[in-house]
């Protein structure tokens, strides 16, 4: 086949759609909805494991069918990062917005995203049935914030809707056709299938499974994936409903089951028919990797602050991301986090074999389980292995954590400052001086620096404390005292004695 004949291969492509917004506002429960009522009911009973993207149907303003694939990216702002990939893979990003609760920091962090992807967007105002609804100052709100939707001085288009009961999604679908037909999104059938890895997982049974979004060409049974570095025979090609198929095209979601090594999620992937050719790829990308600096070992090369490491176990690659993201969050000026084990699965025994004695490691568990083994060899070692299943939660501990194994600083805070005036009677260390407490307070047992022009030459003791020739336990600010001290330095008029405390930071 000639290239002028590739050429005309061009056509339509069905537009890949992200869901963005704040947790709270209805993003789960409208993909939900949409998945449960575009997707033929015999269909759904056949997935078998949850796969990030879907394909549904919707007829388009002429009663065509036309396709639509959403991204199901989690909402947490753990996953921003998730979300900036799926503004990458995604055609058209929509905006979730309570007409309820209207814009919030969350919503303004999705939006930003959006523009920066340079993605076309729709924003839909949910929770219009609830209430508490107010849709006119939701969209002022979204001015404010220099969001402009249509015939609110922009041209962003919006959609009211409600994705509990269902109340304006098919106006939402229709516009979103609407949208990729002005877009004109378009691929080549005849080329080789590329697009990006949207999850990965790793199944006991089956190896390396990854959930992969096809932007152009088409991948067909006995071709090569390769994603950056590790490649994969299409040998197993499943569509979002888990079902084996033979081939596929631009925009599906699809399932490739045996990859030689961890692909990573985000990265791009290539299709080859000869696997030399794949191959001659991997160590090409290896080959270019090992001259690009990487910023990870940044903050590892700091040597002053004490490293405490992680073991981090977690069911997708998706949520390892998320959570390195999050934890590269938790500052301290004397300690740094380093995840030095990271996996999908289990906890295994060799998991917790690797950490060195004496290493004040951290395990933890995202969604997954611990081998018998490794809880076993934990037990014996004293190290404990700690469970998650929400992140912030994980997060939250983590920084109780990082507070707890520290290296405590210890800083001298001082409480009172005190001029010495007159100095009187000596007898060995006990030594008769008056003054004035020019700023906070001077208390009675109180240690004292004894400083003579502005050098520490001492150490003492109040032991006695008296005001006004009347006995007492505290003399503040303003006041002049008498006092008995105990020291080995003579104190002289003209000094400045120091009280303080000793405080851990």
């Amino acid at each position: 086949m000639d290239k002028n004949d590739k050429k005309s291969n061009i056509e339509a492509r069905p537009p890949v759609v992200v869901v963005m917004g704040h947790i709270d506002h209805g993003k789960s429960t409208l993909l939900d909805y949409i998945r449960n009522t575009n997707i033929v009911a015999s269909e759904t009973g056949g997935i078998t494991q949850t796969i990030s993207a879907y394909e549904v149907v919707h007829k388009d303003e002429n009663g065509e069918d036309k396709k639509i694939t959403f991204l199901d990216t989690p909402g947490h702002e753990a996953f921003s990062k998730m979300r900036e990939r799926g503004a990458e893979i995604a055609d058209i990003a929509i905006l979730v917005v309570s007409a309820e609760d209207g814009v919030k920091p969350q919503t303004i962090e999705a939006w930003k995203t959006i523009v920066e992807s340079g993605i076309p967007s729709i924003v839909a105002i949910n929770k219009i049935d609830k209430p508490g609804a107010n849709i006119e100052k939701t969209k002022m709100e979204l001015a404010e914030h220099e969001i402009y939707l249509e015939n609110y001085g922009g041209k962003i288009p919006c959609a009211e809707i409600s994705a509990k009961v269902g109340t304006g999604v098919d106006g939402l679908l229709s516009l979103i056709l609407i949208l990729a037909e002005m877009e004109n999104f378009t691929g080549n059938s005849d080329e080789e299938a590329s697009g990006f890895v949207i999850e990965v997982n790793l199944d006991s049974r089956r190896g390396i499974l990854a959930t992969l979004i096809i932007k152009n060409g088409s991948i067909k049974k006995g071709m090569t994936v390769a994603v950056e570095d590790s490649i994969c025979s299409t040998r197993i090609i499943e569509n979002f409903l888990g079902k084996n198929i033979d081939e596929a095209s631009f925009s599906s979601p699809i399932r490739i089951v045996g990859f030689d090594k961890m692909p990573r999620v985000g990265a791009q992937f290539k299709t080859f028919k000869k696997k030399s050719d794949a191959e001659q790829y991997a160590k090409e990308w290896q080959e270019n990797k090992k001259k690009v600096n990487t910023n990870t070992s940044k903050e590892n090369q700091d040597t002053n602050k004490k490293i405490i490491p992680i073991v981090l176990k977690a069911d997708v690659s998706g949520s390892i991301e998320a959570i390195e993201k999050e934890i590269a969050k938790i500052k301290n000026d004397n300690a740094v986090f380093k995840i030095v084990v990271k996996g999908i699965g289990s906890i295994t025994e060799s998991d917790i074999k690797g950490i060195s004695s004496g290493e004040d490691a951290i395990v933890v568990g995202f969604n997954v389980k611990a081998d018998k083994s490794a809880i076993e060899i934990a037990e014996k070692r004293g190290i404990i292995i700690s469970f998650f299943e929400i992140i912030y939660k994980m997060t939250e501990w983590l920084e109780t954590q990082m507070e707890e194994k520290r290296p405590k600083i210890e800083t001298i805070e001082t409480t009172g400052q005190a001029k010495i005036i007159r100095a009187f009677s000596r007898t060995k260390e006990r030594q008769i001086i008056g003054g004035k407490v020019t700023s906070g307070q001077i208390n009675l047992n109180s240690t004292v620096r004894i400083m003579r022009r502005d050098f520490e030459i001492g150490r003492g003791k109040i032991v006695n404390l008296e005001k006004s020739k009347v006995k007492t336990n505290e003399v503040i600010e303003g006041n002049e005292f008498g006092m008995m001290i105990e020291s080995k330095i003579e104190v002289v008029a003209g000094d400045v004695i120091e009280a303080f405390s000793i405080v851990q930071k």
